[in-house]
C-alpha cells in the first residue's frame, strides 16, 4: 500500500506513516476550538453507540436465552466470541486499514453498526445472532484502533489526555444510559427492539461524524507516535489490561444472575442497578483523567488496587443487596479509571505507531473480556454466580502485581528505550 498525504507533509509507505523529508514530526493542524470540540463530541458519540451494542447481551442475557432456547452460558458466549474477535484481529485489521482515509473509514464503520444492529433484531435463531455479532465485532476491532489516536490528534499534546477521557466518557455513558435503556426496552418490548434502538441511534449519530470529523490522518500530527516510547512498559501495560479486565468480567458478564440469585433482587430491578453501576463508571473515567494528569506514574496501578478488594468483598458480602450494589459500583469505578489512565499510558509509551499500539491495547482489553467471561461462565455452570466474584478478585490480584512492576520499572526522564 502506497499513497501520499501532502497536506501535513507526511507520506504513507508500506511500513506505515513516516515523516516526509525536511518536515518535522508532530504537525498540529490548526482548527478552531469549536470545530475540534464538535469532532471530539462526534467521536464520543460513536464510542457510545458501539459500546452499547457490544454490551447489550449483558443486560439481556436471560431474555435472549429464553427467546432463542439457549443456555445462559451459551448466551454469554455472545460476549466471549465478540471479545475474542477483537483480541485476534484488532492489530491485523489496524495494519490493513492504516492507509485508508480516516474520516471515510469511521463513517463506514458507523454504517456497519447500523446494518448489523438491524440484522441482529431480525435473526431467526442463536447461530444467526452469533454470526451477526461476529461481523459487528470485526467493525469494532477497527473502530477502537482508530478512535483514540484520532481524538488525541484534534488538540495540542497537553490536551490529549482530556480528549481521550471524553471518548472513553462516551463509552462509559453507554454503560450508564445505553445498556440500562436497552435492558429496559428489551424487557418491555422484547430484546430485538433493543437492537433496533441501537440501529436508530447509530444512524442519528452518523450525522455529526460526517459533518465534524476532519479529513487529515492522525499520523500527520503529534498523536502519530508515543511521546516517550518504552517497549517494556508498553508490554506490562498490555498484560495488566488483560488481567484487570479479565477479573472484572469474570463477575460482570453474569451480573444479572448474580443480582437475582445471590443478592435476591427481582429481574425487573436489574436495569436500575445497571444504571447505578454505569454512572459509577463515568465517575471512574473522570477520576482516571485527573489521576493521569496529577500522578501519571501510578495512575494505572491505583484503580486495580481498588478493584481487588471490591471483588473479594462482593464474594463475601454479595448476599446483602445494598452491599452487592455498592461493591459492583466500586468495581465499575475502578474499571473506568483504569481504562482512561491506561489509554493515556499507551499514547505515552507506544513503541511505534499509536494506531497499532491502540489496536493491541484494544486486543488486550478484549482478551480480558473474552477470558473473563469464559472463566466466569465455567464457574457459573459448575458452582453458580457467587464464586464468579471470587475468581475475578483472584485474577485481579495478578493484575495488581504486574501493574506494580510497571510502576517500579518506570523509565528515567529523558530515556526512550525501544
Amino acid at each position: 500500500m502506497c499513497c501520499a498525504e501532502t497536506s501535513g507533509g507526511y507520506e504513507a509507505t508500506s511500513g506505515g506513516y513516516e515523516s516526509a523529508p525536511g518536515v518535522a514530526a508532530g504537525v498540529l493542524h490548526h482548527r478552531s476550538p469549536l470545530a475540534a470540540t464538535a469532532a471530539l463530541a462526534a467521536l464520543g458519540a460513536s464510542a457510545f453507540a458501539y459500546v452499547t451494542t457490544e454490551s447489550l447481551p449483558v443486560g439481556l442475557l436471560q431474555p435472549i436465552s429464553t427467546s432463542l432456547h439457549s443456555s445462559l452460558v451459551a448466551t454469554g458466549r455472545l460476549v466471549t466470541v465478540y471479545a475474542a474477535i477483537n483480541v485476534t484481529l484488532s492489530a491485523p485489521l489496524a495494519h490493513l486499514t492504516r492507509g485508508l482515509p480516516r474520516k471515510a473509514t469511521i463513517c463506514a464503520l458507523m454504517a456497519a453498526l447500523v446494518l448489523t444492529s438491524l440484522a441482529a433484531a431480525a435473526v431467526p435463531g442463536y447461530g444467526w445472532l452469533m454470526a451477526v455479532r461476529v461481523v459487528t465485532a470485526l467493525a469494532q476491532a477497527v473502530f477502537w484502533s482508530l478512535v483514540i489516536p484520532t481524538a488525541a490528534s484534534l488538540f495540542p499534546p497537553a490536551m490529549s489526555g482530556r480528549a481521550v477521557g471524553w471518548v472513553l466518557g462516551g463509552a462509559s455513558l453507554a454503560v450508564v444510559l445505553g445498556v440500562p435503556a436497552g435492558t429496559w426496552l428489551g424487557q418491555l418490548a422484547g430484546w430485538r427492539f433493543a437492537f433496533v434502538g441501537v440501529a436508530v441511534l447509530g444512524a442519528v449519530l452518523s450525522i455529526p461524524i460526517v459533518m465534524a470529523l476532519p479529513a487529515y490522518h492522525p499520523a500527520e500530527t503529534h498523536a502519530g507516535t508515543g511521546s516517550a516510547p518504552d517497549r517494556r512498559r508498553y508490554r506490562l501495560a498490555m498484560a495488566t489490561t488483560a488481567l484487570a479486565v479479565g477479573g472484572f468480567f469474570c463477575m460482570y458478564t453474569y451480573v444479572s444472575p448474580f443480582l437475582t440469585e445471590v443478592a435476591g433482587l427481582a429481574l425487573h430491578d436489574v436495569a436500575g442497578v445497571l444504571l447505578i453501576t454505569g454512572s459509577a463508571t463515568v465517575g471512574g473515567v473522570a477520576a482516571g483523567s485527573a489521576l493521569s494528569k496529577r500522578f501519571p506514574a501510578v495512575a494505572p496501578f491505583v484503580p486495580v488496587a481498588v478493584m481487588v478488594p471490591a471483588l473479594l468483598l462482593l464474594w463475601a458480602a454479595g448476599r446483602m443487596a445494598p452491599a452487592a450494589i455498592a461493591l459492583i459500583a466500586a468495581t465499575c469505578v475502578a474499571l473506568g479509571a483504569y481504562d482512561v489512565s491506561n489509554q493515556n499510558r499507551v499514547l505515552e509509551v507506544a513503541p511505534a505507531s499509536t494506531d497499532i499500539a491502540s489496536a493491541w491495547a484494544s486486543a488486550a482489553f478484549n482478551a480480558g473480556i473474552a477470558g473473563g467471561s469464559l472463566a466466569g461462565g465455567l464457574v457459573l455452570h459448575g458452582y453458580g454466580p457467587r464464586p464468579t466474584a471470587l475468581l475475578g478478585g483472584i485474577v485481579a490480584i495478578f493484575a495488581l502485581v504486574v501493574a506494580g512492576a510497571a510502576t517500579r520499572r518506570r523509565a528515567p526522564a529523558g530515556a526512550h528505550p525501544s
